[in-house]
């Protein structure tokens, strides 16, 4: 089931970047190449950080033709995507918990600190769309008050400490997913937003 989800949500994923690319007038291959860092750019980096190669798109080549057929589907489809913002938004929030946990269990393998565990959930569910947001010369989306990493380390919390008092694992992935879904969408509904701080050098006592 999880792999199930985790498949739809990196071509989802794939799809939203293709858009993003499509905004900035960019060739196809610079519509695959934002999915690719997009879909599998959390992936890779937490591997990098955890040392664990092959990296998951070298191990699984068919993840780059999946997410590039995606994105190359997307370019005629574009108008028809583009008016599905809510289904698109909670397939995010799917890929978001879905990659959240998968990065988790990453971390629980290779036996690191139960806090390095969360950030390798965190990094697998966030990094993703920062390197899109970057690399389409926006601020990422992340940084401007989204409740999107903390969701993800809500997520990871739950699913860790279920995995360490001896809950199934496929059990607490559940019921993990869904609290941290249900979180996203509530922030999605509800405008909740992480507190900002605006420091401007003008501004006297």
């Amino acid at each position: 089931m999880l792999l199930i989800a985790f498949y739809i949500a990196i071509a989802a994923e794939a799809m939203t970047a293709a858009l993003a690319a499509g905004r900035r007038n960019m060739d196809w291959f610079g519509v695959c190449l934002i999915a690719c860092v997009t879909a599998l750019g959390g992936g890779t980096m937490r591997d990098v950080f955890l040392d664990h190669y092959p990296l998951v798109w070298v191990a699984n080549p068919y993840l780059l033709l999946l997410v590039c057929g995606a994105a190359l589907a997307t370019i005629p489809l574009a108008r028809l995507v583009d008016r599905l913002k809510w289904p698109f938004l909670l397939l995010d929030a799917l890929g978001l918990v879905v990659f959240t946990i998968i990065g988790c269990n990453v971390g629980i393998d290779a036996g690191v600190h139960p806090i390095i565990v969360i950030v390798a959930g965190m990094v697998t569910g966030t990094v993703g769309g920062i390197l899109r947001d970057v690399l389409c010369n926006d601020i990422p989306l992340i940084f401007q008050g989204e409740l999107y990493a903390t969701v993800s380390m809500v997520t990871g919390v739950i699913y860790f400490l279920g995995i360490h008092g001896g809950i199934q694992a496929d059990l607490i992935a559940i019921i993990a997913a869904a609290v941290g879904f249900s979180l996203r969408v509530a922030a999605l509904l509800f405008k909740w937003e992480m507190p900002r701080f605006v420091f401007d050098r003008q501004m006297r006592k």
